[in-house]
């Protein structure tokens, strides 16, 4: 530095600098969640530093009360909470419902008894497990969800509601989150989004499943953006959220450590938008032994959705998924459009070592 400059033009220049280190830093400072719904005794065997939250899947209710039912989910969360010891700042979120797990949201959280009583009942398992929050997955609010579900037009502002008496009940000191549909009728339909969002601290879009077990038609079911044959997309979801007033800096997106394999009428186009129908889901710490050439799979790259596929023309199979290579175009997403972070379904899918979360910690790292 010039000796010779004025020392309050070098104050200056030193408080620029570390102004500059502070933005580049926090750039990168984004959320990193899990979902996690594996066994208690594989948690710790995961790269638990690379995050910043994980996420119990799933707490249900009893009556009106957060319940956990079976002495392995305690188990489970008691191991998840000691993982602090190995990442002090780690959030660990505790997260009711899931697909099929909802049965009785509607009904319990379209009265303000049930909507109080849960919330005190959240309360109570945060202090006594010590833990930092909930996650809801209510799959949907007002719309159709899980086959033989109810919904109801009210869930809508209940939903409103029930945020409202649980952030009065937690206070500051604990993480809302919910997971959202990441398709269109969700997020035009489910949450009053201007409302709730003043209330949470951030929104996890399921930017995942896009095409589902019940399609009859086949595409990408996590893909990054839209294509001329399929709308639903990573980013469709978020710039439809940024269109109703959700702030950039509180949406997660979504990306899937799992596959999901359909079976399709003919070849043509790779088996992608073609007539057919789901078969199953596998995880992805399974694609190299299954996706495999010796198997008859052929791999792709969309570059429109920026989306990875295969496909066995021979068995006329297409799998969809997340790999390496858009898991980290999804990081740097976030990035780019300075986004909270991102999450996944879900860690006891991902490999131990070099798998996807690898790939979103050296995304977020800017390293190739």
């Amino acid at each position: 530095m010039n000796k010779y400059l004025p020392a309050a033009c070098i104050a200056l220049n030193m408080l620029c600098i570390a102004a500059s280190a502070q933005t580049g830093n926090n750039k990168k400072n984004i959320s990193v969640i899990a979902y996690y719904a594996g066994r208690a005794d594989r948690i710790d065997s995961f790269e638990v530093e690379k995050l910043t939250h994980i996420i119990f899947c799933f707490c249900h209710l009893k009556g009106n009360r957060l319940h956990i039912g079976r002495a392995r989910d305690t188990a489970a969360i008691h191991k998840m909470v000691a993982l602090k010891s190995r990442n002090p700042a780690l959030k660990v979120i505790l997260s009711l419902g899931g697909w099929g797990g909802c049965k009785t949201c509607s009904p319990v959280f379209l009265t303000a008894e049930g909507r109080k009583e849960f919330a005190r009942s959240v309360k109570e398992a945060n202090d006594y497990f010590g833990t930092d929050g909930i996650d809801l997955d209510w799959e949907y609010p007002a719309i159709v969800g899980h086959p033989g579900h109810p919904f109801d037009p009210g869930d809508k502002p209940a939903f409103t509601q029930l945020v409202k008496e649980l952030r009065k009940q937690l206070g500051k000191k604990h993480e809302i989150s919910f997971a959202a549909g990441g398709f269109t009728a969700f997020i035009d339909s489910s949450v009053e989004w201007k409302k709730v969002m003043k209330m949470v601290d951030r929104v996890n879009l399921m930017s995942y499943d896009l095409v589902n077990g019940y399609t009859t038609v086949s595409g990408h079911h996590t893909p990054l953006y839209s294509t001329p044959q399929q709308t639903e997309s990573t980013d469709h979801g978020v710039q439809m959220m940024l269109a109703k007033g959700v702030p950039a800096h509180k949406i997660v997106v979504g990306a899937a450590f799992y596959a999901r394999l359909y079976e399709v009428t003919d070849t043509i186009n790779n088996g992608l938008y073609r007539s057919g129908r789901f078969l199953k889901a596998f995880s992805y710490n399974r694609y190299a032994d299954s996706l495999t050439a010796a198997n008859g799979f052929t791999q792709y790259w969309d570059s429109t959705a920026r989306a990875p596929y295969s496909f066995n023309p021979q068995r006329k199979l297409l799998a969809s998924y997340d790999d390496t290579r858009s898991v980290q175009l999804k990081t740097e997403y976030v990035l780019k459009h300075r986004l909270d972070g991102i999450m996944f379904w879900q860690l006891a899918e991902d490999k131990l070592r070099d798998g996807l979360l690898d790939a979103i910690d050296k995304a977020k790292r800017g390293s190739k």
